[in-house]
């Protein structure tokens, strides 16, 4: 099966840093996903730079991508003030963030759901006009830091409203990692029977071992898309223990050996996460950057198989 993977290691990985990222290396890791076999990369936010610092550099990054027509650009657009800030760029998918948790809504944009809501709509006409796609993230769709499971249905009832609205491709976003492969199959039966014209893609993070497994989920229940970040960073800065997304090297590896085709090519992906671990200065959570690539991609002969 083809599956599509989205890089979010430029925005959601490097987000939370307390360190000021360069821009040049910020430039470079974008690069280093396009030639790995990325074609969707999110590269940044236009979210108020006091709100998140490490993004403050959006003009400056994207200006240094120029020319990258290879990868489709992907950056959160919170508000009317960073549509009109992204319209001045190449980024052609402008991703409106919401909450479906009404706690973790007043955490992270200081408004109820509902105002979230209106506060998009300006966004979505302005992408429209200027030929550009709105795309939705719903964060703590499955669970949330302050509110603990959020039902289905309470996602669901989101994901109509957007729909409503004319957004086609919604991301969900286990926010703080409590996602079980129950909840991602009674998410995918209620999109199917409800908004079946609703492009769904899988935000997963791994606090507690889950996401190969919600991974897999998906995947037996229909979804196709899933994002991920090298090295395993990222993180909300709103959610009280939030983790790093799931890692690309291991998300990457692990439906390779399920036999399905992502179009990466996993070495160079390890050795991009190597290179951001020295850019970081730490080890990234990644567990295939711990391991010997030798066995861990092509099966072993029949003869060679440990024998139990």
């Amino acid at each position: 099966m083809k599956i599509e993977l989205t890089e979010v290691a430029p925005r959601d990985g490097l987000q939370s840093l307390p360190e000021p990222v360069p821009v040049g290396t910020k430039i470079e890791l974008v690069r280093r996903a396009a030639n790995a076999g990325f074609r969707r990369v999110e590269v940044t936010s236009f979210v108020s730079p006091r709100a998140v610092p490490q993004l403050a550099d959006a003009e400056a990054v994207l200006a240094g991508l120029a020319g990258l027509n290879t990868v489709t650009l992907e950056a959160l657009v919170p508000n009317l003030r960073g549509a009109e800030r992204v319209a001045r760029t190449a980024v052609q998918d402008w991703v409106c963030f919401l909450s479906a948790s009404e706690s973790h809504s007043q955490a992270n944009a200081n408004c109820s759901v509902t105002e979230a809501l209106a506060r998009i709509e300006p966004v979505i006409d302005l992408a429209r006009r200027c030929n550009r796609t709105p795309v939705a993230a719903i964060a703590t769709a499955f669970g949330c830091p302050f509110e603990g499971i959020i039902p289905v249905s309470q996602t669901m009832r989101l994901v109509l409203a957007l729909r409503d609205r004319g957004i086609r491709r919604i991301k969900f976003g286990d926010t703080i990692g409590t996602a079980t492969p129950r909840q991602v199959h009674e998410l995918a039966e209620q999109l199917k029977d409800k908004a079946p014209e609703i492009q769904p893609v899988l935000h997963l993070h791994d606090t507690r071992g889950l996401a190969l497994p919600c991974v897999l989920a998906g995947i037996n229940a229909g979804f196709t898309r899933f994002e991920s970040s090298i090295g395993g960073i990222g993180g909300c800065p709103f959610a009280p223990g939030a983790t790093g997304n799931v890692a690309s090297e291991d998300l990457v590896h692990f439906l390779h050996a399920e036999g399905h085709d992502t179009g990466i090519d996993l070495a160079a992906l390890i050795d991009t996460g190597r290179w951001l671990e020295g850019q970081l200065g730490r080890p990234l959570p990644a567990r295939m950057l711990r391991v010997s690539p030798i066995g861990t991609t092509v099966p072993l002969p029949d003869g060679l198989r440990a024998r139990g």
